[in-house]
């Protein structure tokens, strides 16, 4: 995502939250934060999918500048075994998607996404 995309993602989220408020509005404090919260988790977990696509270890193998990692038992390069999309769990419970080169060890064979 982009500046202008987060910011029109965050306005969104603003502006949803005082949409629920005026349909609300004998909501508790403790209501409100926890709609806050569960908005609050859906922005985190695009800027977690965005940091992570951005690191240099999400590509690596053939046409890459990037080495392979090691595997962490046999400490041999891995093989690059193409791109697999890996869906993950946020802290917040939101699920975030990760687009990243898998490997196998041509070792013990073990086959995984390396960090």
């Amino acid at each position: 995502m982009n500046e202008e995309e987060w910011l029109q993602k965050s306005q969104q989220i603003l502006s949803d939250v005082k949409e629920w408020r005026q349909v609300h509005k004998k909501a508790t404090f403790v209501e409100i934060e926890e709609e806050v919260h569960r908005r609050m988790v859906q922005l985190e977990a695009q800027l977690l999918q965005s940091a992570a696509e951005e690191s240099e270890s999400r590509e690596w193998g053939r046409g890459s500048d990037h080495e392979a990692p090691e595997c962490p038992r046999c400490h041999v390069a891995l093989s690059a075994k193409g791109k697999k999309t890996r869906a993950l769990q946020g802290n917040g419970g939101a699920t975030v998607s990760l687009t990243r080169t898998y490997g196998n060890c041509p070792k013990c064979g073990q086959s995984f996404f390396p960090s």
